[in-house]
């Protein structure tokens, strides 16, 4: 889990962690405005043995988690409704292997769920809540993306006056004596494709074909993460180009780069493509 944010809702504070691109909203922090801290776990647990509960939730992973044991979640369905039948978070996730609900310890701790399932809790135990919870929900999310749409744009805008210095290393050390302008277009188109390929695993032309309808280019469509490795690899291959380096062997340098430093960025597997 990570990026832990907390929203207020009818006074109550309620603990939302980001994990790639999954929210998950404390349960028990939601179950703590409804009754006393001590009765928030009781809740949680007499929520989950419900059969409806057990129906929705385990829909839920079959929709999403291709690694849901569905025949542990069948002996729980049926098991549902006798007075004999307990059941807590902590042993759905054990049994079922279940990612839509978490259990965190320590600072911050508590049952985490999914937005969906989150949601479905607050309607079995306040619907009113349910809607509070909800609005403040989209408000933090709006607020995330606008911070995220400010640090694409000065990204890409910093992507771009990097470009300068890869360009000029291109112009002083790649160009023959006597070029024209379109052999000159040729090599620089050449050299990005270095850094599309590097970081992407594509050209510029492969992508277009690709993405008939899609506004800008490659780069317009890059995330910040892989708009913070580009600027890099613009200023190292510039270095490289100036270091006399043939470019086939400036290709896997930068490579390997991306590959390395798009694993620092990330909390999940990288989204580059090895170039071999």
């Amino acid at each position: 889990m990570s990026k832990q944010k907390v929203i207020n809702v009818k006074g109550s504070e309620i603990s939302v962690f980001s994990a790639g691109n999954a929210d998950y909203i404390c349960i028990t922090d939601i179950a703590k405005s409804k009754e006393s801290d001590s009765r928030a776990a009781d809740i949680i647990k007499n929520w989950i043995r419900n059969r409806s509960t057990l129906e929705f939730i385990g829909t839920w992973e079959q929709l999403y988690n291709p690694n849901f044991k569905v025949v542990e979640f069948d002996h729980f369905k049926m098991s549902a409704g006798l007075p004999s039948f307990v059941l807590s978070p902590g042993q759905w996730i054990e049994k079922t292997n279940a990612v839509g609900i978490y259990v965190k310890k320590g600072k911050y701790g508590g049952t985490y769920a999914h937005k969906d399932i989150a949601f479905e809790f607050c309607s079995a135990i306040s619907p009113v809540f349910k809607i509070y919870l909800i609005r403040e929900f989209q408000r933090l999310k709006d607020e995330e993306n606008e911070r995220l749409k400010l640090n694409w744009n000065f990204q890409r805008t910093l992507a771009k006056v990097n470009y300068k210095i890869h360009t000029d290393a291109i112009k002083e050390n790649l160009f023959p004596p006597e070029i024209d302008n379109s052999q000159s277009t040729f090599i620089y188109a050449s050299e990005a494709d270095v850094l599309n390929i590097a970081l992407f695993g594509k050209t510029a032309k492969q992508w277009r074909e690709e993405n008939p309808d899609a506004v800008g280019n490659i780069r317009d469509q890059s995330t910040i993460e892989q708009l913070v490795v580009l600027s890099n690899m613009e200023s190292i291959n510039a270095m490289l180009i100036h270091q006399g380096i043939h470019q086939f062997e400036r290709l896997i340098q930068l490579n390997q780069l991306a590959i390395s430093q798009m694993k620092s960025l990330l909390d999940h597997p990288i989204a580059v493509q090895k170039f071999k």
